[in-house]
């Protein structure tokens, strides 16, 4: 995110996209929607389901699933057509106008309208709308992420801010939510292939000395790893054993079915977590893992804020914190990795990761900071890009429209999307083990929109199969408006009828994500 969540309370528009937030981030909707009926802000919804904060938006469009580059390229042309854009702003701090003005010139309303199925009417106001009501906050989820495009969305998004001169204000920005409480924090520490803590690239020969020397090894890889999609096609073959720690692939990876295959072809399958999930059956070694309040540490959460965690409890049984176990392995392997605790750990990231250097321990006990925050005297930095970028200037994308990988057709004529419901979390490791939610939320339900319920003879409650080119699930129906006609809607958290048994594997070619949020299925009542 390059603005605090609170930041919503300077907005004079607002542009959610490809996320459900009251559903999945509750608090950043909490502010959202005090920004819109306390502060007076325009909430723009551009989604292909019926969010809750639908109720109070100025505007909802509801775009075919997977056009996403269409309909913000369609944005851009309005904006520059009209000369709402802020010409001082991308003359002053952004390089690539031009070839994106050329771009986006054949996305007229016309023209977008065809792709995505909006009206005309509707992508010209969006566009006024959003360019003349600032500041403007830009506020996305895995909507956006999770397509063979994401990449392409996401600087797309970043483009139509930079264009309205939103980026590197208060109240503006570009605010990706992050789908966990440190997805934020792990990739800040490296939790990638191509970087070592704080996004230093692996192929810098001086990065790695560095990191070499603090380490005390003679030479690090200087080539880029593979990433979770690429390693689960590797197993089995170049991969031989895998080490799984807090995640649950046989229920989030897409093609669960092959996804099984390929963990069942490894010889040695580690998994380190606090519950026996679906992956950990099928590991040869499991290690059980303290959870977050039986740990100490720190979480940096989606605004970059750095928190302190605390431990309240003592692990049950033989379960120890993560850092602990991964340190003894090393310890075990013929590495030293001693630490005393948690507080030495983040010492030895204060001096190798600049963007941490000065948050530290002692004073995250007065309360949490934001990076980049280089030295122990720096206040932190809520907003960022506040005056240059850190490239220097903004570039601007020239970026066609693709379609998705898997269109429907007469076979498999419906469009299956996925994503989480407000009760459950993840693949249900923590939240389907207790009482309380599994009473709100006890099954699957598949959003079918009532045309098509009434076609397929299906009532509210009643049970369809839904079939993809790699499997079959069957699950119950609930009817609704949620979802536009030709759409479903499946969540993932349910291993009863998994709805990655059906989604397809096909990748961005940069992330690596796959194409969660669209492929092709058919529907049928079920016997």
């Amino acid at each position: 995110m390059t603005n605090p969540f609170k930041d919503v309370l300077h907005s004079g528009v607002i542009l959610l996209t490809g996320t459900n937030t009251t559903a999945n981030h509750p608090i950043i909707a909490n502010y959202i929607h005090e920004a819109v009926t306390k502060r007076g802000a325009k909430l723009i919804v551009i989604d292909p389901r019926r969010i809750k904060l639908v109720d109070i938006a100025a505007m909802w469009l509801q775009p075919a699933v997977g056009t996403d580059v269409a309909w913000i390229n369609g944005l851009m042309h309005v904006i520059i057509k009209e000369n709402l854009y802020n010409k001082a702003y991308v003359e002053e701090r952004t390089e690539g106008f031009e070839e994106l003005k050329a771009c986006v010139e054949k996305y007229t309303p016309k023209h977008v309208a065809k792709i995505t199925g909006l009206r005309e009417k509707d992508i010209i106001a969006a566009a006024r709308l959003f360019a003349t009501s600032g500041p403007g906050s830009i506020i996305y989820a895995m909507g956006i992420t999770q397509h063979i495009s994401g990449t392409d969305n996401v600087k797309c998004l970043a483009a139509l801010s930079m264009l309205c001169g939103y980026v590197g204000v208060p109240g503006g920005g570009v605010n990706p939510l992050r789908g966990q409480n440190n997805v934020q924090g792990a990739c800040d520490m490296g939790g990638l292939p191509n970087v070592y803590s704080g996004y230093q690239v692996v192929t810098s020969d001086e990065i790695r000395q560095k990191f070499e020397k603090a380490w005390n090894v003679a030479k690090l890889p200087d080539k880029v790893g593979l990433t979770v999609t690429e390693m689960g096609n590797a197993a089995g073959k170049s991969i031989k054993a895998l080490y799984i720690m807090g995640e649950n692939p046989l229920l989030s990876d897409a093609d669960l079915n092959h996804a099984e295959k390929a963990l069942a072809s490894l010889d040695f399958l580690v998994v380190q977590d606090i519950f026996m999930t679906e992956t950990a059956k099928l590991a040869r070694v499991v290690l059980p893992s303290a959870c977050f309040a039986e740990k100490e540490g720190t979480f940096t959460n989606t605004e970059r804020k750095v928190l302190r965690v605390r431990q309240a409890l003592e692990p049950p049984g033989e379960a120890k914190a993560d850092w602990w176990i991964t340190a003894e392995i090393a310890n075990r392997m013929g590495y030293p990795m001693n630490y005393d605790g948690p507080e030495a750990i983040m010492k030895e990231i204060n001096a190798l990761t600049p963007s941490y250097g000065g948050i530290t321990y002692e004073r995250l006990e007065k309360g949490g900071l934001v990076w980049p925050c280089p030295t122990p005297d720096h206040p932190g930095t809520p907003i960022l890009h506040v005056g240059r970028f850190t490239r220097g200037k903004g570039a601007f994308f020239a970026i066609e429209y693709r379609p998705p990988a898997e269109p429907t057709d007469a076979e498999y004529p419906f469009v299956l999307t996925t994503g989480r419901v407000h009760y459950h979390y993840h693949t249900g490791t923590m939240t389907r083990k207790g009482t309380a939610l599994n009473r709100l939320y006890p099954e699957p339900l598949v959003e079918i929109n009532a045309q098509d319920a009434k076609k397929l003879k299906v009532a509210d409650g009643e049970y369809v199969r839904i079939s993809s080119r790699r499997g079959t699930i069957t699950i119950k129906a609930m009817v609704s408006e949620i979802t536009a006609r030709g759409v479903v809607f499946v969540p993932f958290h349910f291993y009863e009828a998994a709805a990655n048994k059906l989604t397809i594997n096909a990748l961005d070619p940069i992330s690596k994500i796959p194409e969660y949020k669209v492929c092709a299925v058919k529907v049928e009542k079920a016997a």
